[in-house]
Parts: C-alpha cells; sequence; structure tokens
C-alpha cells in the first residue's frame, strides 16, 4: 500500500500572477549522498539544510537500524557520527520506502559490510529496476537473490568473497543511481586502482558530477579519462589499516534544484519576478538548466551565485522548443507544464528514465495533460505537447499517482482559466512536505 492512504484533494487558483522569493530546502540527491558518506567516514559529520522529507528519513532510519548515530537537531542541522566504513549491525531487515536515492547507494555499501541484510519498500518500490546495479555487485562476488521478481526489490543479500574484477561494467541507460551506487561503495575495497566502465548512454550525467563532487569533499578523488570511464585510485588509507572516508567537518547543503524548477516556472508563467535562494551560477546540481530552458522559452532570466530569478517574457507568451532532457529528467516534467502556456509546440527528448521512476511519469504526465485539453503525443522516450485550444477542468480534479513532482508540477496549471482540483497532494512530502504553503505565498488571483 502506498505511504500516503488518506483520500485527499485540495483546490487551487485560478492565479494570474507569481511573485516574491523562497529559500528552497536542501537537495534530495545531496541529502542522501552526504548522509551515506558520512556515515561511512571516519569522524563527525555535522549536515547543515539538510532536507527533511520521507526520502531523507528512510535513510536516516536504516543508518540508525544499521548502528550508526544519527542526531537530528533541528532548524535542517543533523550529526551523523561515522563508522570509518564499517557498519556495527551485520544483519538488518531495511524498509526504504520508495527512496531510489536510499535503496540504490545502500545496497552497494552493504556488499561491502560482509553481512546479511534484506532491503524492501513499497510496492511501486518493488516495480523500480535494480538488476543493472546488482550484475555490477554480482561481478565482484555480491551474493544477492531477487525474494519476488527476478531484477526488482525485495533483494537478500549474504555475505561473500569480494574480488576486484580488471574492470567493473555496468549500464547506464536506465538510472545513474546505478553507477553512483558503486562510485560511492567501491573505495572501501580500492587497495588498488579500480575501474569502471558504462555501457552504453550514461544518462542523467550531472548526478553522477554531484556523487564526484560529495565524495571528494570526503576525500576521495574520482578520475574520469573519458566520458564512459571511471577509475577509483588505490586509497592509501586501506594500506595502514585506516578509513577511506574522512569527514569534512560541517558540510552546507545546497538548495533543491529540481524544486526550484516550480518557482521558477511560476515567474514565468504569472509575469514574476520569482527569485530562489539556495541555488545559483555555484551550484552543483544540473537541474540548475531548467533556468536555461525557460530562457530559450522566452522568460527573463537573472543569476547570482546562490540565487536564480525568473520573470515572464516583456512582449508575448512563452514559445515552444525540442530540448533533449537526458540530464535534467526531474526538471524536465516542469517544462511539460509550462507547455500549457507556450505557443507552438514543446517536445521534450531523452526522457525514458521517466519510466522507472515513483510511476511512469511519460503515461501519468500524458495523461493528466489530456484532462486539462493540451494536445499530446507520448513516445517510448519522448512527450509532445501542444497548449489546449479551449481548457478544461476535470471534475475528478488531477490525479498524482503517489508521486511528489507530478502534485508539484501540476499546481502550475492553475495558472489557467479555471481552477484545479489536485488529489492526495499529501505525496509532496517525499521531498518537499510543505510545498503547497511555499506555493502559495507567492500566488496571487489579483
Amino acid at each position: 500500500m502506498s505511504q500516503h492512504q488518506a483520500v485527499k484533494q485540495i483546490e487551487i487558483g485560478p492565479f494570474t500572477r507569481a511573485h516574491g522569493q523562497i529559500t528552497l530546502p536542501g537537495s534530495k540527491s545531496i541529502s542522501n549522498r552526504c548522509l551515506l558518506l558520512a556515515a561511512l567516514a571516519d569522524g563527525q559529520t555535522t549536515l547543515s539544510n539538510l532536507l527533511d522529507a520521507d526520502d531523507t528519513q528512510v535513510m536516516r532510519a536504516a543508518l540508525r537500524q544499521l548502528g550508526l548515530s544519527v542526531i537530528d537537531q533541528g532548524e535542517a542541522l543533523c550529526t551523523v557520527t561515522g563508522s570509518g566504513g564499517r557498519f556495527p549491525v551485520r544483519e538488518a531487515d531495511l524498509f526504504m520506502g520508495n527512496a531510489g536515492t536510499a535503496i540504490r547507494p545502500l545496497t552497494a555499501a552493504l556488499v561491502m559490510q560482509q553481512g546479511s541484510y534484506r532491503l524492501s519498500g513499497v510496492p511501486r518500490m518493488h516495480e523500480r529496476p535494480i538488476r543493472d546495479l546488482v550484475d555490477g555487485l554480482r561481478q565482484i562476488g555480491a551474493d544477492i537473490s531477487y525474494l519476488q521478481e527476478e531484477g526488482y526489490p525485495p533483494i537478500q543479500m549474504h555475505a561473500a568473497a569480494i574480488s576486484i574484477p580488471e574492470v567493473v561494467r555496468i549500464r547506464g541507460d536506465v538510472s545513474s543511481q546505478f553507477l553512483t551506487a558503486l562510485l560511492m561503495a567501491l573505495p572501501l575495497l580500492a587497495r588498488e586502482a579500480i575501474r569502471i566502465e558504462v555501457i552504453g548512454e550514461l544518462i542523467s550525467r550531472p548526478y553522477i558530477e554531484i556523487t564526484q563532487k560529495l565524495m571528494q569533499r570526503f576525500g576521495v578523488q574520482v578520475e574520469c579519462p573519458d566520458l564512459h570511464t571511471f577509475v577509483i585510485p588505490a586509497q592509501a588509507a586501506l594500506q595502514a589499516g585506516g578509513a577511506v572516508y574522512k569527514s569534512p567537518g560541517r558540510l552546507a547543503v545546497e538548495g533543491d534544484a529540481s524544486s526550484a524548477s516550480y518557482f521558477l516556472a511560476a515567474g514565468a508563467i504569472g509575469a514574476g519576478p520569482v527569485r530562489v535562494l539556495g541555488v545559483g551560477r555555484e551550484s552543483i546540481q544540473g537541474d540548475v538548466a531548467f533556468a536555461d530552458a525557460l530562457a530559450q522559452m522566452g522568460a527573463l532570466i537573472t543569476k547570482g551565485d546562490d540565487w536564480i530569478e525568473a520573470a515572464a517574457p516583456e512582449n508575448g507568451p512563452l514559445h515552444g522548443i525540442t530540448i533533449d532532457c537526458t540530464e535534467i529528467p526531474d526538471a524536465a516534467m516542469t517544462l511539460a507544464i509550462v507547455a500549457l502556456f507556450a505557443s507552438g509546440e514543446t517536445r521534450l527528448n531523452g526522457i525514458a528514465s521517466w519510466r522507472v521512476k515513483e510511476t511512469d511519469r511519460i503515461a501519468a504526465m500524458a495523461c493528466e495533460l489530456e484532462k486539462l485539453g493540451a494536445g499530446v503525443e507520448a513516445g517510448p522516450d519522448y512527450l509532445l505537447i501542444r497548449s489546449p485550444t479551449t481548457w478544461r477542468s476535470p471534475r475528478s480534479g488531477i490525479d498524482t499517482y503517489d508521486d511528489h513532482r507530478m502534485a508539484m508540477c501540476f499546481s502550475l496549471a492553475a495558472f489557467g482559466p479555471n481552477a484545479l482540483v489536485i488529489n492526495d497532494p499529501d505525496c509532496v512530502a517525499k521531498t518537499f512536505p510543505h510545498y503547497f504553503a511555499e506555493f502559495a505565498q507567492l500566488v496571487s488571483s489579483a
């Protein structure tokens, strides 16, 4: 069953204006990477602006169950006392909810612990593929079995003899999280250099760059001799019996660039300006490129080191574009809603990964856009959207599929001519529990 059981609706809009500024919550991707790296490191790490939402609570709960000290101190502060690479608990049954950023890297880290671990989640998690990661880990000797459907959680792992081959190979065309998991875990075994090769296309490359930059903050540098090869250098600390990862002491989590997309889009659709604080020119997140996509559609974009501002075009409406979204898969969902307010067609290419997210986002987005009167063509890896000739207001409301990003995206459709009902709005708790309250502060009908 879903984590969000209550059948609930909210009615919002119609809105005509968006104006103001918002401080973003911490990035989910960065938060969960930092929690795991801090747990694997030697020393105590204080994380500030850490996201407090379902997905990060899942990771914190799992780390505590594994014997780690993870202390929430309020005001988005959390202190993690690291294990030096060896978790105290060697047998556990871990519930991972629907948090891909938690289950995948944690699976790889647990293989290194030589214990017995079971990982499961909500029903949708059991539909999200993990085969490519398991195949990668089996190359080094991991003993992992599927407990239900082949290729999907829940999974069971047992202690096994680990041996690093000359090259570890992993596919990159389903999810970049599989490569992230290997990159974060394999340094724990790197008595000699470890070479990882990506088979096929590597999607969402900016998320790999986030992983590399955070690993560097914890003392491990990954080398990239070419676009498909990653080399983890031999870790001298292992020869001396020490810990590979070293705590940086204190680390601030960037604001969530994917969440920024909703507020920047509101500024572009609803006159603006709307300024988001917490990401900017210095961001390590690829989703800040969403602002450049808005600029291509005609929005007025300005940037500082840690802020971005969006406003509507000075003359005329936004216009449709064709764009490769391979590197901004989450923020690309917001472009699908912006397309409702743009002249011409908008085509989003390179979004095959949408099908294995919290829901099949290509199918879900096409269905809900059509409810509003949009013209939609959906393919295996693309979505084409034409703005409504006549806007419709579905009586049954917009379904959100227990997918936080569906709920947040479709809030923007309330800038159309009709009030909008959104079903199960509480699903935003996965990454942004107070989203609708924050959104309400920026929008008006005046």
